[in-house]
Order: C-alpha cells, then sequence, then structure tokens
C-alpha cells in the first residue's frame, strides 16, 4: 500500500484520528495518536517526533529525540477505538543521523530477512506461532515490602467447584483435563469465536480456536502461517485483540507462560519454514521427509537453544513452565512426532510443502520479532556450517532409563542460565548487522537489573510456608 492509499482508506472508514503503534524493546506495544490532518504523504518520509528516553531500555536522557516512521503498508482500521481510527505500525529513527535504530525490535526482524535473502539459502521465512494464554475472571496482586501476594479466579476453575455461585453449575475443567471437552464445560466457546472473528476482520488468518489442556480458561488461536516481520506484526494484534476482546466482556488475557501452580502452563509452539523461488527448502528424502538443509537448521537451534531462550522464553516465569520432568519441552532432540522435544517435524499432511520444522521450547511472554529473528539466525548457522543435530530421539523421553537421559541435554533452568548463554553465545546472531552488540548488551542489562535481580531479592510467600518455623 501506497502513502496515497492510507490516505484514501482512511477517508473512505471516515477515520478521525490515526494511531501509530510501535514495539519497546522488552515486547509492549506503545502508540501516539494524531488527528487525521497531521497525516500526509510527507509523514512517511518525515515521520513523528517522540521521547526515546521514556521508552524502556532505549535512549539515556541527553540524547532522547527520535523519530517514528509509519510503514504504509500495516494500515487497518482498529476496531476497539470509540472514534473510527487508522492504525499505523512505525519504524525507529535517528532524527539527526536518519539511521534506522539498533534497538528498534521491528528493524531488527527486517533485518533478519534480509540477511535470509543474501545467503542464497531461501528468500522467505514463515512463522506459525500457537500463542496460547489464559482468560481469567479475576486477577489481584502485589509486591511489596512486607506483603506479597496474587490471586487468579475463573468460572472455569476446578477450585471452584465448591463455591456457592448461586447456583453452582459445575462443569469445570479438571486439572490437565480441559483439551477439549464441549460446552457446557468449555465456558469460553463464544469469546473465542468472537476474538477470531475480530481478527479475521483485521485480515488476520485464523486457522483454529479452541480450549487447552489447563483448568480456569486456557485457550489456543492459531494464526496461519506468514513472513517473519509480518507474523510479529501480527503477534501485537493478536495479543491486543485478544486482551481488549476480553476485558470488554469482564475478563482478562494473560500470556504468562505459568500463571498457575501444578497445571500446564503456557507455551508457544513454533512453526519456521524457508522456502526459495516458491519452493520449500525443508522438504526433502531425509528423517520424516525433510532435506538435509532442514537437519542442518534443527542442528543449529539445538545448538543454540540455550542462547535463544533469552529471547524466546525472556521471564524469570517462563521458567516456572520449562521444568524436566513435567512434559515441558525442555529436552534439546528433535522428533518427528515427540511433543517433549524441543524441535518436532509435524507428520500432519505429506505434501512438502508442509514440511517444517516446529520449535517448541518458545512461549508467548516474547518479543515477536527479537524472537523469530534470533530463531531464524540460529536456522541460518545450523545450514551455513552444516551442524549435526544427531539422531531423531522417537523414544518416551520420560521413559528412558538415567543413562540414557544424562546424555540428552535440556534448555536452561532459569533466566539466569539464559541470559549467561547468550552472553557466552552471540556470533551467530551477529552476522549480516542483523542484531548488534549495542542491542544484545542492553537486553542483558535490562533483565538483569529489572527482571532477575528484583526477583531474586523478594521473599517468595511459598518461603514462608516452608521455613517461618524454623
Amino acid at each position: 500500500m501506497t502513502p496515497k492509499e492510507v490516505l484514501n482508506m482512511a477517508k473512505e472508514e471516515g477515520a478521525k484520528v490515526v494511531d501509530v503503534r510501535f514495539m519497546d524493546f522488552p515486547g509492549l506495544w506503545q502508540h501516539m495518536t494524531v488527528p487525521l490532518r497531521e497525516l500526509t504523504e510527507s509523514t512517511f518520509e518525515d515521520g513523528i517526533g517522540f521521547d526515546g528516553s521514556s521508552i524502556r531500555g532505549w535512549q539515556p536522557i541527553h540524547a532522547s529525540d527520535m523519530l517514528l516512521i509509519p510503514d504504509a503498508d500495516t494500515a487497518k482500521m482498529d476496531p476497539f477505538y470509540a472514534d473510527p481510527t487508522l492504525v499505523l505500525i512505525g519504524n525507529i529513527v535517528d532524527p539527526l543521523t536518519r539511521e534506522s535504530y539498533s534497538r528498534d525490535p521491528r528493524h531488527i526482524a527486517q533485518k533478519a530477512e534480509a540477511y535470509l535473502k543474501s545467503t542464497g539459502i531461501g528468500d522467505t521465512a514463515y512463522f506459525g506461532p500457537e500463542a496460547e494464554f489464559f482468560i481469567f475472571d479475576d486477577i489481584r496482586f502485589e509486591s511489596g515490602r512486607q506483603r506479597s501476594f496474587y490471586a487468579i479466579d475463573s468460572v472455569e476453575g476446578i477450585w471452584n467447584s465448591g463455591r456457592d455461585e448461586g447456583p453452582n453449575l459445575g462443569y469445570k475443567p479438571r486439572h490437565k483435563e480441559g483439551y477439549f471437552p464441549v460446552p457446557p464445560m468449555d465456558k469460553f466457546q463464544d469469546l473465542r469465536t468472537e476474538m477470531l472473528l475480530v481478527l479475521e476482520k483485521l485480515g488476520i488468518d485464523v486457522e483454529c480456536q479452541h480450549h487447552e489442556v489447563a483448568t480456569a480458561g486456557q485457550a489456543e488461536i492459531d494464526m496461519r502461517f506468514k513472513p517473519l516481520v509480518v507474523m510479529a506484526d501480527q503477534l501485537m494484534w493478536f495479543k491486543y485483540v485478544l486482551k481488549n476482546v476480553a476485558q470488554r466482556h469482564g475478563h482478562t488475557v494473560t500470556f504468562m507462560p505459568k500463571p498457575l501452580f501444578d497445571d500446564n502452563g503456557t507455551g508457544m509452539h513454533t512453526h519456521i519454514s524457508i522456502w526459495k523461488e516458491g519452493q520449500p527448502v525443508f522438504a526433502g528424502e531425509k528423517y520424516a521427509g525433510v532435506s538435509q538443509e532442514a537437519l542442518y537448521g534443527i542442528g543449529g537451534i539445538l545448538k543454540h537453544c540455550k542462547a535463544l531462550c533469552a529471547f524466546t522464553n525472556p521471564t524469570t516465569n517462563s521458567y516456572k513452565r520449562l521444568v524436566p520432568g513435567f512434559e515441558a519441552p525442555v529436552n534439546l532432540a528433535y522428533s518427528s512426532r515427540n511433543r517433549s522435544a524441543a524441535v518436532r517435524i509435524p507428520m500432519y499432511s505429506p505434501s512438502p510443502k508442509a514440511k517444517r520444522l516446529e520449535f517448541r521450547t518458545p512461549d508467548p511472554s516474547c518479543n515477536g520479532y527479537l524472537a523469530f529473528s534470533a530463531m531464524l539466525m540460529a536456522i541460518i548457522d545450523g545450514i551455513q556450517n552444516k551442524i549435526d543435530p544427531g539422531d531423531p530421539l522417537d523414544k518416551n523421553i520420560y521413559d528412558l532409563p538415567p543413562e540414557e537421559l544424562a546424555e540428552v541435554d535440556s534448555a536452561p533452568g532459569s533466566l539466569d542460565e539464559a541470559l549467561a548463554a547468550l552472553e557466552a553465545d552471540q556470533e551467530f546472531l551477529l552476522k549480516g548487522d542483523v542484531f548488534t552488540r549495542d542491542a544484545i548488551d542492553m537486553w542483558l542489562e535490562y533483565k538483569i537489573e529489572n527482571e532477575v535481580n528484583p526477583v531474586k531479592l523478594r521473599p517468595h510467600p511459598h518461603e514462608f510456608f516452608l521455613y517461618y518455623d524454623i
């Protein structure tokens, strides 16, 4: 879409204002709104100024001025605002040099796509994330100096089977039994369908929606695969739509990987394929019908998985889900059907066009631009260096004898470990100037100072249960 076409679209849709959005470093959408008259064709070159020092992990106060350049191809009408609003996603540039900003996650993703093309391996990388989430009725939390708690509630929660609900009608999914009964056990069918239809109206192709395994409203809505940057844009729309549809019905959505104890966590199994000149690079005659390039790509993911987790599982809460022995995809192995392996080769279709890798370790707390870019860079590194992934692991990992299990490496056990792995293993990300040392250093610094250390310093509520009487 050209700037002129965007202006025509705004006129046809009756837009009164323009919302320009961008992704901050940790992974939340930010926005500013301007009157429609402020949007001209020149705005798509000149940009809109803002204070970069107020954005987490970005500019210092003495160099705060930045420009937000709207991308005409991203134009959509917002489905929630009271007044008709045109939405544009923007790219960040320096107002003096006009260079793209090294810490802009969307720019990093654009560079990853460009680097793939420059290698000759392929011209398009498709991503299909399965972002799970929870729908809750109530969430309260506090983290003070002398008091800390959280309290979650859901009409679907099995813990409410004995609550007086005037009347309590039962039909609450038991722990780990939410996949996937029909209503009345499934209380959120209509809500998820509304989410699906809003996404479709925005031009986001959806494949299905369903209840997930956990009690208390765990759910999944799957988007059809798209190129890297397009999918990262869509993932932001996805989170925005789900949260706002839930809120207007008195519910709340979270993408926290592990909000409930002793039930399934929330993952984001990510399907990845590379194509070149309209042909699937990952289809072939090797194991499970994939190509040698696909196997090398798997080798790259497995080799760099611990460093990848700093971007694909970037919260301290992520590692409440990634715990060995609890069916989490922590095992650094691959298989055609084994869902406890970090990488799976889906076998739903024999078509060469369906051949892809499914990286099962990530979760939806991630910044999609950074996570998808890091995954692609690991795959490229595997192909370039012909990294052998070893033999597939088609056995039930949880039935392996200790001596065999000891040979299977695991994903990091904490955000600390993942960040340390990234610090030690980042050269593959720096190729083609996709990730810069400046961006990686700031990511490490931000995560340690703002997330790792604050969690370490605070007493945990369960510690009082364990130790108060010592």
